[in-house]
């Protein structure tokens, strides 16, 4: 349907060791923002209940690699600082992908952390935001800690149970993956919304 870039092709390819790279990498790295974090996880969940991954080595890699991730970030924007938003616009960086995780952590405050874990393309900006606005590495940690460990858990988990419960569910992987994708979208629509209203 969508060739290679199709989490379960990702899954199949790459297997443990690359679900954990494409973790680290949307997580921590601002050119990562692409990468289909949610639905990888979700569909892992699915294989692991097919027998293909171990459930647990699953769970807690990604939520190492995603906790990793974050902390390279928050380290990067620290580093970087307001460098980071007079940039040029480039094929991987956009300064409004920046601009709109500097507001959602403004709006939210440490708890951005958590939550911009179920926002695409914030969740990668968030921690880089967190690092250039100089917020305690203390704070950071511990709401990084707890963001990383409920995406991959519910993500993860979601996929695995279900599987179990209907293990003919594969074959509508696609479908769910669309639908994923789909929810995950609906925060960046309702704030692209809100942005054009001036709310």
């Amino acid at each position: 349907m969508f060739a290679s870039l199709q989490p379960e092709h990702i899954v199949e390819a790459a297997g443990l060791v690359g679900i954990l790279a494409i973790i680290f990498a949307e997580s921590g790295l601002f050119f990562g923002f692409f990468l289909p974090g949610d639905s990888l996880l979700f569909s892992a969940g699915l294989f692991a209940s097919q027998g293909h991954i171990d459930i647990w080595w699953l769970v807690i890699g990604s939520a190492v690699a995603a906790i990793v991730g974050d902390s390279v970030g928050y380290a990067f924007g620290k580093k970087v600082g307001p460098a980071l938003f007079s940039r040029e616009d480039s094929v991987i960086f956009h300064k409004r992908h920046a601009a709109r995780a500097k507001a959602f952590s403004e709006k939210y405050g440490p708890k951005a952390i958590v939550m911009a874990r179920f926002v695409p393309i914030v969740r990668t900006f968030a921690p880089i935001v967190a690092g250039v606005g100089g917020m305690a590495y203390r704070t950071f940690i511990v709401w990084n800690v707890l963001g990383g460990a409920l995406w991959t858990l519910l993500l993860s988990l979601s996929g695995y149970f279900l599987g179990r419960a209907y293990p003919s569910i594969g074959g509508y992987i696609d479908w769910i993956v669309l639908a994923i994708i789909a929810l995950s979208l609906i925060p960046v629509g309702i704030e692209w919304a809100r942005a054009k209203r001036g709310v």
